[in-house]
């Protein structure tokens, strides 16, 4: 077994203990596995901490409730740098358990971290997959439980996020309504 796989293995085993359910299956472990497919889509070049990043992106988020933070924005921001800092340092050390150095750990609690998004490549390309995922897997649900003027906010939000190749991409890949659309034009 290579010290990736390992890696990957060691995150689906700590996902598998998510409680929530998505289609039957652990509901952080199913993301990871729609992360690592999203990327290997968008980028089969990626690098393995870019991999691990983005299999490791929700792992153990069960574990940081939201309803343990304050109501509203401030409290949902905390919430979730609290998160990004539980996801990088347990992707961290379990990268560490398996042998990798200490730039490889660092370059994917970056990602992790989400720190240089417009300005780091690979910390773009997650973020790029993140919204992929999110687009094609949970927007529909999303939508179907928001108001319209709040799905043309998540929209935008999410189109801002991404990178210019990205956007296009989205157009081409999904059959968006025009008001929706319009939020990945160039």
């Amino acid at each position: 077994m290579t010290r990736l796989t390992e890696t990957l293995a060691a995150i689906d085993a700590a996902n598998a203990a998510d409680p929530r359910r998505d289609e039957d299956q652990p509901e952080a472990q199913l993301y990871g596995q729609r992360m690592s497919a999203e990327l290997e889509r968008l980028f089969p070049d990626a690098s393995e901490p870019l991999q691990l990043a983005a299999r490791g992106q929700h792992i153990e988020r069960w574990v940081l409730a939201r309803a343990e933070y304050p109501e509203g924005r401030a409290g949902y921001l905390k919430w979730r740098r609290d998160l990004a800092g539980h996801h990088a340092e347990r992707v961290g050390g379990l990268m560490a358990d398996a042998g990798y150095g200490s730039d490889e750990i660092a370059a994917a609690q970056k990602m992790l971290r989400k720190e240089g998004i417009k300005r780091d490549a690979d910390v773009q390309r997650l973020e790029d997959v993140i919204c992929f995922v999110f687009l094609k897997w949970y927007f529909a649900p999303f939508a179907a439980k928001h108001a319209p003027e709040k799905v043309l906010d998540i929209v935008q939000k999410t189109a801002r996020k991404m990178s210019v190749e990205a956007r296009a991409r989205v157009l081409d890949e999904f059959d968006l309504p025009a008001d929706l659309a319009s939020a990945f034009a160039p």
